[in-house]
């Protein structure tokens, strides 16, 4: 019994430690803490000055005059604020009627997108349909085509739409339709329908539930921190697309071909400011939603 008791026993296992570029023996001495916080802090330095560093210059070009935004070396202030150049880039642009049209095609484009892509994935992840997998890889095959090469196929194909032969050109829908189907969105809200615990659509199933009232009551209020990140790259998508935009929708221009092509004919600084007026809704849509983009990119790419 008392040998049998002890072969029983497990012996604690030692707590195992991850290696990192500095190790805790090092990290636990002065000159290996203060290696780590100098390494940190200039890593941290660096990447705020690229990443922010653009974004700066655009917020304070606008209030600059025009010599001190071409001055080099460059001015990193102002000496005499002024939102003339704002104002200028509002007025002569356009912009509020520039605005509207891209949030008309923006906010078209995330519907349609979320709806499609939404049924896509759901099918794909819980109804398991006939070569599903294929059908995934075909999709995801799709993302290795470049861009440009679709240009001349697409604007050929809604200026004759198949079947109804409709000419789409200047209207909302060139831009919403070849929208509708985005492959990698698909596959980010199948990897986070994968996890979700099937026993919840098993116990609506039970409860009398059909797949879309199981879709409609169950998966999507779960997946609010997904439908977060696909809709900021649905949004961000149509936002920043110059090409596609300028040759289907010429009379209703979006914001980045209405500032863009206005370039030649506007002081240097009011197009600064011009382009920083257009960023500033992505950038609070950013802000808003980054908790949702954080989660929904970290949630379901680990099982444990």
């Amino acid at each position: 019994m008392t040998r049998n008791r002890f072969r029983a026993r497990k012996p604690k296992s030692a707590p195992t430690y991850h290696r990192t570029l500095i190790s805790r023996t090092q990290l636990n001495t002065t000159r290996g803490r203060r290696f780590y916080w100098i390494a940190l802090t200039v890593a941290l330095v660096l990447a705020t000055v690229v990443f922010i560093g653009p974004l700066f210059w655009m917020a304070t070009g606008g209030f600059k005059t025009s010599q001190e935004l071409v001055r080099n070396p460059p001015v990193l202030l102002p000496s005499h604020p002024s939102t003339h150049a704002f104002s200028l880039a509002w007025n002569r642009l356009g912009m509020a009627q520039l605005l509207w049209n891209t949030v008309v095609y923006a906010g078209g484009a995330l519907l349609f997108q979320l709806t499609f892509c939404v049924g896509a994935a759901y099918s794909l992840s819980k109804l398991r349909p006939i070569f599903g997998n294929w059908i995934l890889a075909l999709m995801l095959a799709s993302m290795m085509i470049p861009a440009a090469a679709l240009v001349i196929p697409q604007y050929l194909t809604v200026l004759d739409l198949p079947l109804v032969h409709w000419n789409l050109q200047n209207t909302p829908w060139v831009i919403w339709l070849p929208t509708v189907a985005n492959a990698f969105n698909v596959f980010l809200l199948k990897r986070f329908f994968d996890s979700i615990p099937n026993d919840l659509l098993d116990a609506a199933a039970v409860d009398g539930a059909g797949p879309l009232r199981t879709l409609w009551r169950i998966v999507l209020p779960i997946s609010r921190p997904i439908l977060g990140v696909v809709s900021i790259f649905a949004v961000v998508a149509v936002w920043k697309d110059f090409l596609w935009p300028l040759i289907t929708v010429p009379a209703h221009e979006t914001l980045n071909v209405g500032v863009n092509t206005a370039a030649t004919s506007m002081p240097d600084n009011a197009l600064v400011g011009g382009l920083f007026l257009a960023s500033i809704p992505t950038i609070v849509l950013f802000l808003f939603f980054q908790r949702n983009i954080m989660a929904g990119l970290t949630v379901g790419g680990v099982k444990g």
